[in-house]
């Protein structure tokens, strides 16, 4: 691939809305047809935290090889490119730029560990390429992003798999089939807890890159900002330009097993969020993402109820919680039983008919369906994972157009919800517990949304909120 210069850049980023700023040389017609015994060649995108996973899952395999790791912080090559020697027996090719790799055209697949914001224009430069995609979650930083990598998949004939491993898990889809089936009563509430350790993360003024670490493309389609060590390499989370909260975080997992709950569920009709960054003492820290946040989301008679509580773990009273619930007409659905409301024993769960998983788990499933090319096989499509990402960025719409309101105006905003009216108290308990008293929360406003055309209803600011304004270069295209 030849790299460009700023002049040509500068020269073509009008056009860089609807096309990438690099040539591709992989099209759907010259990507290789895989056999069934042929090496899937793999580059990893994203080779700390999350994608030592990514080389495990990979490497391991039958007739996979690791053949590029890519990360822009050079510092880390060492250490991972021994993980894949011990894992694969081979050396990879180390680069900062995912770029080099999509123009190679013995690469089939691009494996994405990247920071949020990168997850989606990754995904749509590898499908453009002729490379099946497997991207973590979620699949986009924001509710266009999404929409866009499910058309490339589609364009252009790719397999694209999400790091949503639950969808992967027989025994969370005879789960979700049971609640599906009726025998429980009909659902009403499909509730939402991720409730991880999420503390301060103190302030770390600007300062100058490490060496060795490309800011600029760690950077990409993120809005341009100075550099400062909490963003390197984990806690660009809590920051809205590269992440998503903890909701776009762990949450989009138990987000997506409550979406997947609610039969043929795509998009909600309405979404309300009220949350705020708290810590001990009134302590401030330089995170921007609430660690505790409420969203309720309407899917006709069913309500969604998402509650992400950070304050945990500190507290025998309130230990970390990552799981999910559904109350139906009948009683409660939780933890693999079924717990009748007149009081009686819990039941075993049991189910009339099964939701089938594709074999191998996350990763095997996507190499068997790269070989097949059949998208069927994936058990998270681009459009599942949209759809369930979508639910967070909705949510974070509303938070982020809310006003800072007395706790009072907040318990006023869901006293006719009673699922949410007592993730509220649990909220206001939860930091009381541990000094952090919530006598505020940001309370986002009730959106109407129109889940065929994907936009909000009269609300233009919060539109504006559904994409992001690109970097030169780095721009997620109108047409992809």
């Amino acid at each position: 691939m030849s790299r460009l210069s700023r002049r040509t850049v500068l020269k073509v980023a009008a056009a860089s809305s609807v096309f990438p700023l690099f040539t591709i040389s992989g099209t759907k017609a010259s990507a290789r047809v895989i056999g069934a015994n042929d090496t899937i060649r793999v580059a990893i995108a994203g080779i700390n935290g999350r994608g030592t996973a990514h080389i495990d899952g990979f490497a391991g395999a039958k007739n996979v090889e690791v053949a590029y790791l890519v990360d822009p912080d050079t510092r880390i090559y060492a250490n991972r490119t021994k993980l894949v020697e011990a894992k694969g027996g081979n050396t990879p090719k180390c680069i900062q730029d995912v770029r080099q790799a999509l123009d190679d055209k013995t690469i089939d697949a691009i494996s994405i560990a990247t920071p949020n914001h990168w997850h989606s224009l990754m995904t749509i430069w590898g499908c453009q390429a002729g490379k099946d995609v497997y991207v973590e979650k979620p699949i986009s930083h924001n509710v266009f992003e999404g929409r866009q990598c499910v058309k490339a998949a589609e364009k252009y004939g790719r397999i694209v798999q999400h790091g949503t491993q639950n969808r992967s898990s027989q025994g969370k889809a005879n789960e979700i089939a049971a609640v599906h089936s009726g025998k429980y009563g009909e659902l009403l509430v499909s509730k939402g807890y991720c409730c991880k350790p999420r503390w301060s993360i103190g302030t770390k003024g600007p300062g100058t890159p490490p060496e060795n670490f490309d800011y600029n493309l760690w950077l990409g389609p993120a809005a341009e900002m100075p550099y400062h060590g909490n963003l390197v390499h984990y806690n660009w989370h809590w920051f809205w330009a590269t992440g998503n909260g903890d909701i776009g975080n762990q949450g989009v997992h138990e987000m997506d097993i409550a979406r997947w709950a609610i039969k043929d569920a795509t998009l909600p009709t309405s979404v309300m969020s009220m949350g705020i960054r708290a810590l001990p003492d009134g302590e401030k820290d330089q995170g921007e993402t609430p660690n505790m946040q409420l969203s309720v989301m309407e899917f006709g008679k069913v309500l969604l109820v998402f509650e992400v509580r950070g304050l945990v773990g500190k507290n025998k009273d309130y230990p970390q919680q990552v799981a999910n619930e559904y109350y139906t007409t009948e009683g409660v659905i939780k933890g693999g039983k079924f717990y009748p409301k007149d009081g009686s024993e819990p039941q075993e769960l049991k189910s009339d008919y099964s939701i089938k998983v594709a074999p191998g788990g996350p990763f095997g499933s996507f190499l068997n369906a790269m070989r097949t090319r059949n998208p069927a096989e994936v058990n998270c499509n681009a459009e599942v994972a949209h759809y369930s990402s979508a639910l967070c960025h909705l949510s974070n719409v509303s938070q982020r157009l809310g006003t800072l309101e007395s706790i009072d105006k907040a318990r006023a905003a869901v006293a006719n919800i009673d699922s949410a009216k007592e993730a509220l108290a649990k909220l206001e308990a939860n930091g009381a517990a541990v000094g952090a008293k919530l006598e505020q929360l940001s309370v986002g406003p009730k959106l109407t949304f129109d889940p065929a055309s994907e936009k909000f209803v009269d609300a233009p600011e919060a539109d504006k909120l559904l994409t992001r304004n690109y970097r030169e270069g780095f721009v997620v295209p109108t047409e992809v």
